[in-house]
């Protein structure tokens, strides 16, 4: 089953986010002592970073036990500027004082299949509190990008993706190992991802098409921009 939450607008979605991982972060500490959290890149979340990332919001969360996961990398260095563990060290690891032992990155600067092995030999005793994702125009969700070949993994958690339309390769966690995860939250904003949202949630099941339909259970915190399909054929 998908919970659909709609928000007036990115702000507010920003707020709940944030609100509603500190909830989670708070339980997970209470009931077993550190928190696994999974992040994910791209320019929807950044707000909610840099919200976290406030004193008078990161003292909420006691940071020193939250361990921190990413979705998927981008085949770079970490200090590249499209690195997504680069963005998010800057706008929200840094600022709340993560130990660097509780950061476990993606290596993107190694070769992709080397990377993706080590990443899931890491995961492999690990069970996700919270995994944050997002979704593209085309319905791609962490890397997994519609017609590639790690949407037909179905062991490990973390693959090496080449992405055609990219000319690119991905490291990214594979849809079993994210539904593994205790709690998996999309946020999903602007007019421009509201067709996929729409074929996503109401549409054929097509997961070759709309990979973000491989995830199972999972809680949707969507603005009303991406809430609002046009009417166009």
């Amino acid at each position: 089953m998908q919970a659909v939450t709609v928000y007036r607008d990115l702000a507010d979605l920003t707020w709940a986010a944030a609100a509603l991982i500190i909830k989670l972060g708070a339980q997970a500490l209470a009931e077993r002592g550190a928190f696994h959290l999974a992040l994910s890149g791209g320019k929807t979340p950044l707000p909610l970073y840099a919200l976290l990332a406030l004193p008078e919001w990161r003292v909420r969360l006691d940071w020193s036990r939250v361990h921190v996961y990413f979705a998927d990398e981008r085949c770079v260095p970490p200090d590249h500027a499209e690195s997504n563990y680069g963005m998010v060290q800057r706008a929200l690891l840094e600022p709340v004082g993560l130990p660097e032992a509780n950061v476990h990155r993606m290596r993107g600067e190694d070769a992709p299949e080397q990377a993706a092995e080590a990443y899931n030999a890491l995961l492999r005793n690990v069970r996700l509190d919270l995994i944050l994702l997002g979704m593209g125009e085309d319905a791609h969700t962490a890397s997994l990008f519609p017609e590639t070949v790690a949407l037909n993994e179905t062991e490990r958690a973390c693959v090496a993706n080449y992405v055609p339309k990219l000319s690119a390769w991905r490291l990214t966690l594979t849809a079993p190992y994210i539904n593994t995860a205790q709690h998996k939250v999309f946020l999903v904003s602007g007019a421009e991802k509201a067709q996929a949202l729409h074929a996503v949630l109401h549409g054929a099941h097509d997961p070759q098409r709309y990979p973000a339909q491989l995830i199972r259970e999972a809680q949707w915190l969507v603005d009303q921009a991406a809430a609002t399909p046009s009417k166009r054929a």
